[in-house]
């Protein structure tokens, strides 16, 4: 728990000098990020990307339809991997950490459980992060309706156009390691 929010406060204190109110709050408040937080490290849904001791990366992961993806534009019939908090620790920035996590997330969503796409919310007013999951092979897929949710932007990407990597660049821990606290 304290990686992930070690990584999501290193990465507000960034975006605060970035054209974007993104997480300039935690939202709704602190004490309800957290407990999404640590509701999804107890389900077994964020991963943390370590380097050696210390937190290079985070992203949640649910195979769950995502309410806010609930309309016309999200084609409920697709089976879909939705990612929600996707930080990379800036001394990785640019080391292209950031696709490559959503790359293994969709490879993996596909193989393990037949997911045809990936789908992620953007912060709404985050412009740079539009272009960048675009970038990434991401097409726009509108906005929810819920004007109160400050990441309405929908993004998806099918996870037949991610190309299979050997040897994979990331994989699960074994069944049999201590889990990390």
């Amino acid at each position: 728990m304290d990686a992930i929010i070690g990584l999501i406060n290193e990465a507000a204190e960034w975006l605060r000098t970035k054209n974007t109110d993104q997480w300039a709050q935690p939202w709704p408040n602190r004490a309800d990020r957290d407990s999404r937080v640590l509701s999804s490290l107890r389900q077994g849904k964020t991963w943390i990307c370590w380097d050696g001791e210390i937190p290079a990366a985070t992203l949640t992961t649910d195979l769950d339809n995502d309410p806010y993806w609930a309309s016309e534009h999200s084609r409920p019939s697709r089976r879909a991997v939705y990612v929600h908090r996707l930080v990379v620790a800036r001394r990785y920035a640019g080391m292209h950490l950031g696709g490559s996590l959503l790359n293994w997330v969709g490879r993996t969503g596909q193989l393990a459980h037949g997911a045809r796409c990936l789908r992620i919310s953007a912060w709404t007013t985050n412009q740079a992060l539009h272009r960048y999951y675009q970038a990434q092979g991401f097409a726009p897929r509108g906005y929810h309706a819920d004007d109160g949710y400050p990441s309405a932007a929908r993004f998806e990407k099918l996870t037949s156009i991610i190309p299979f990597s050997w040897p994979p660049l990331f994989s699960a821990p074994s069944l049999l390691a201590e889990p990390r606290r």
